[in-house]
């Protein structure tokens, strides 16, 4: 299955207020944290950590895959992160005969490492400040549209200027909704390899049943590594190619740590919404959440259900099913974390404040910002739980494909020979890649299943799907007869009936395919605006950014920083407790041990089930150099570090910047911390790297992936 990329509207900024809250750009860290992390025990100057010319720790992060971060921990390239950011790549190189995300897989060697189709990383180079370029060219009396139009003229030429020919990839990114712009360089390499992953039980133990959840005991790692070509430049995936000589690699530490230590994390946090007002968190929790919610649960029943048939299904489709069970619990979180702190309420306040504020005389053109949010929310409330259950929807390949595809189809046909020649191997490829995962009634029952919630629940649904609702109900076993008649009829039931088309191309028969019509209006109705909602939308964007700009001049002594975006921010605080819920085998409660893992032990069951080897060195002790000085086998820990989905694989780092950890998820009591910052429950959930290299080692015997490191005792 592929992803389906949804843009929901997004803020952009934060108020610090206690010291471990903020995502913080590298190019600040002198001025605005420098002292406070020296005080907490930061052993490395900012150039240390952040150099232009000069190789610094920056150099060692990378951006994994686009979601994820990962680190550079070897002078050959060798890369970690998440086992859960390289589980969509563990899936498609493993198969029922060599099942490498049950099993786990170690190369033995540089040939034995297996390149994934598609898997890159990126690499920070340089970023900067070009608020007033930009800024200076637009005014108030501009429509957001006008603006929009010459701020992006002015990004192309930004862009253009800083890529050196092509070398570079270079993103101008707004911030504070629009209120600053920065570009930052990238750059990409193509030829990334596994190197070795544990099998599911220790890389995913605990499931979805610990998933979000404190105290902890996963092995969430993987390694892979970056290649290049023999001059050490990005290229594509060739035998020829060698692994990178990387600017930096950073030095693991197995010496251990003390609560209260500190430690900082540096990576990708993907979207944060902390200046989102009372209006959105209202409509997130009554309409948008609850719709996704509901939705994913549907989908991930029908999945398990045809998952459980056969492993090579489950293969196929796990990482779609671990994505949306991910988000189905955060989302369950989100809602109750929410409505628990009151952080409606609480926001509420601060908007009275500032209307308060904008009223007087010298602020007045401030004054209707927060009527027009407010009525924005107002109009669009079901709007949103419609686009959530829609959303959802457009998970089931079959309602996304035949658009997709139907619609390459319709341009190949109406081309010459020549052309036709030009592009068959495209559509060749994107076939090739369909149905290679794709199984036919599991997508059927995915789509009927999601076609019975969407026509019953959402608000103004596609035409086609309420008309069809009417004339033979919204019932899923009507939506199961209808999708199983017109799917077996389509042309994108199999990849014979598409060759067919290809080798005779007649438009008449994508016109009269009904498939391709429910897909095309599904995928239509997803991109619809009327024009009372294209105006909500605009009034919108101006309030939102004024009142961040507002509310920045009303408290202009405070200390921001940008919300969360994609881009690299660094994070600091130390390694912390949470109150005990007594369910720790752990003497303090922010870390746990091998000897918790053991006593969740479920033989047989997916979740919680454990390798008879790991059993055996739990029983004999036998935990080499990896072992706490006070002699038990550290699993997890904690730090109250800021940080959000991206952040995944992120290097948890010691004063002197030595590796001690990686960042694989957060607590559910602190699930509003995408719009909140919670300093007494929101807490960073961390693998502690003496457990991954107790893994690698003792476990899977990969001595040689450890004697690549540089390791400090």
């Amino acid at each position: 299955m592929k992803k389906i990329v949804i843009s929901f509207l997004l803020a952009v900024i934060v108020l610090p207020l206690h010291a471990n809250e903020g995502m913080w750009f590298l190019m600040h860290i002198q001025r605005l944290n420098q002292r406070d992390m020296e005080k907490m025990g930061l052993q490395l100057t900012a150039e240390e950590i952040y150099s232009i010319n000069n190789s610094s720790l920056k150099d060692a992060i990378v951006q994994f895959g686009g979601g994820c971060t990962a680190e550079i921990i070897s002078k050959n390239g060798l890369v970690l992160t998440n086992h859960h950011c390289g589980y969509g790549q563990i899936a498609e190189l493993s198969t029922e005969e060599n099942d490498y995300l049950t099993n786990g897989f170690w190369a033995a060697t540089h040939q034995d490492e297996l390149k994934p189709k598609n898997l890159s990383v990126r690499f920070f180079i340089r970023m900067d400040d070009v608020s007033n370029r930009i800024l200076s060219l637009v005014n108030d009396e501009m429509t957001e549209e006008e603006r929009e139009a010459v701020i992006n003229r002015e990004i192309s030429k930004i862009e253009q200027e800083n890529n050196e020919g092509g070398k570079y990839t270079v993103s101008v990114r707004p911030f504070y909704s629009g209120n600053e712009y920065y570009y930052f360089v990238y750059q990409d390499f193509p030829d990334v390899r596994l190197v070795g992953t544990p099998p599911n039980s220790i890389g995913k133990f605990g499931g979805d049943t610990d998933n979000w959840e404190w105290p902890r005991h996963t092995g969430d790692f993987a390694l892979f590594r970056v290649y290049t070509d023999r001059d050490g430049n990005p290229a594509e995936y060739s035998e020829d190619n060698i692994p990178m000589q990387p600017k930096y690699h950073l030095t693991t530490s197995i010496k251990g740590f003390e609560e209260n230590d500190f430690a900082m994390i540096l990576g990708y946090p993907g979207r944060t919404n902390r200046w989102m007002p009372s209006g959105g968190i209202e409509q997130n929790v009554n309409y948008a959440y609850p719709a996704w919610v509901e939705a994913s649960r549907v989908a991930m029943d029908v999945m398990e259900k045809h998952m459980n048939k056969r492993q090579q299904i489950k293969l196929d489709y796990a990482s779609d099913y671990a994505r949306i069970a991910n988000y189905w619990k955060n989302r369950q979180g989100m809602i109750e974390a929410l409505k628990f702190h009151n952080t409606a309420a609480s926001k509420r306040k601060t908007e009275q404040k500032f209307q308060k504020w904008a009223s007087k005389k010298k602020n007045k053109k401030y004054e209707n910002v927060m009527p027009v949010i407010n009525s924005y929310y107002n109009n669009t409330n079901e709007i949103s739980r419609h686009n959530n259950y829609l959303s959802i929807l457009l998970r089931s390949q079959l309602a996304v494909w035949p658009y997709q595809m139907g619609n390459a189809l319709s341009y190949y046909a109406e081309q010459n020979e020549a052309k036709r020649s030009e592009v068959l191997p495209r559509i060749q490829e994107a076939l090739d890649d369909f149905y290679k995962g794709m199984y036919l009634p599991l997508e059927i029952e995915l789509l009927a299943s999601q076609l019975a919630l969407y026509s019953q629940k959402a608000h103004n649904p596609a035409p086609m799907v309420a008309s069809l609702a009417e004339q033979g109900g919204n019932s899923k076993e009507a939506w199961m007869r209808y999708i199983e008649t017109i799917t077996n009829e389509s042309l994108f039931s199999s990849r014979d009936k598409i060759e067919a088309f290809i080798a005779n191309p007649d438009l008449e028969v994508l016109k009269s395919d009904e498939l391709f019509a429910l897909s095309t209006d599904l995928l239509n109705r997803y991109r619809m605006k009327s024009d009372e909602e294209k105006e909500w939308d605009n009034n919108f964007k101006k309030a939102y950014r004024m009142m961040i700009q507002g509310m920045r001049e009303q408290n202009p002594k405070q200390k921001y920083y940008p919300d969360a975006n994609s881009t690299l921010r660094l994070t600091y605080g130390k390694i912390s407790t949470l109150p005990d819920k007594g369910n720790n085998d752990a003497a303090i409660n922010y870390y746990t041990t091998l000897k918790g893992t053991i006593a969740k032990y479920k033989p047989g069951d997916d979740e919680f089930d454990i390798p008879e080897k790991l059993i055996q060195l739990y029983n004999e002790k036998d935990y080499g150099r990896y072992a706490d000085k006070n002699g038990y086998l550290p699993v997890n820990f904690l730090t109250d570090h800021d940080i959000t989905g991206g952040n995944s694989g992120s290097p948890v780092l010691n004063g002197k910047g030595e590796l001690i950890g990686i960042a694989f998820d957060g607590n559910i009591e602190a699930m509003a911390g995408a719009v909140i910052f919670d300093p007494e429950l929101q807490r960073a959930i961390n693998v502690d790297i003496r457990y991954v290299l107790f893994i690698i080692d003792k476990f899977a015997g990969a001595t040689h992936i450890i004697d690549e490191l540089t390791i400090s005792e």
